[in-house]
């Protein structure tokens, strides 16, 4: 999603790139990248983004700015309910200092300090991957009276586009790179070109883990979008 923003707003080029030395240092508190020093070094932004680089994201986040930022999170319906035809759906869960923290910013940027349901974040990163444009997800299709006419039919029509289809291409490519050759290439299938990321969610000071790998096929035409997540794994 950050990826997604930055490129759609011109804060990144696919020529750009980033020096890691394991750890950033925002508001006095240091934030480690998943690898520490001496980190990842030098990489561009195909190999910041398959390394799951937080230093990297840290940078982009900071050039898209806490209020784009926030309206993105608003855009790819983060912080509501995704409306699906069932009962009991959460909200996510968003704090105000995304607002003005640089702090929260940084964290927000590589995906951690707020709350999301797994069926919105797979709502949102379709709309990162299917051309830009963020659905009503659905259960049920149509409803048939006896007869096999249409009663009622869910309404397929797009919330709205939120990022263009040019972005959306260039996000397809770079998550496929990450199951071809960094951290999600357990997800490769063989005869199956498959995009994803990994993702990796401390939960509170407790040093447990939520670890979750979002993928879709085909990587230049998706139809199937998967999120799998397993809390604390040992």
């Amino acid at each position: 999603l950050t990826l997604a923003m930055a490129l759609e707003e011109n804060k990144v080029k696919m020529s750009d790139t980033f020096n890691c030395p394991g750890y950033v240092v925002i508001e006095g508190a240091k934030i480690n990248c998943s690898k520490r020093a001496p980190g990842h070094g030098q990489q561009n932004l195909t190999q910041a983004f398959a390394n799951s680089c937080n230093p990297a994201f840290i940078n982009i986040g900071l050039r898209i700015g806490n209020d784009k930022f926030y309206q993105y999170m608003l855009d790819f319906g983060l912080t509501e309910k995704t409306g699906v035809d069932t009962t009991g759906e959460a909200s996510g869960f968003v704090n105000s200092e995304i607002k003005y923290s640089t702090l929260a910013l940084a964290c927000y940027a590589f995906g951690q300090n707020f709350n999301v349901t797994p069926l919105s974040l797979i709502n949102a990163q379709a709309a990162c991957v299917n051309g830009g444009y963020l659905y009503t997800p659905y259960l049920v299709e149509e409803i048939t009276d006896q007869d096999g006419n249409v009663v009622s039919k869910h309404d397929s029509t797009p919330i709205r586009q939120v990022v263009s289809e040019e972005t959306s291409a260039l996000v397809r490519d770079i998550m496929e790179y990450e199951v071809t050759s960094g951290t999600g290439k357990n997800g490769q299938v063989a005869g199956y070109r498959i995009g994803g990321k990994t993702g990796t969610a401390d939960k509170g000071q407790t040093g447990d883990v939520v670890v979750s790998f979002l993928c879709f096929a085909p990587a230049d035409d998706p139809q199937v979008i998967m999120l799998i997540t397993m809390d604390t794994p040992s």
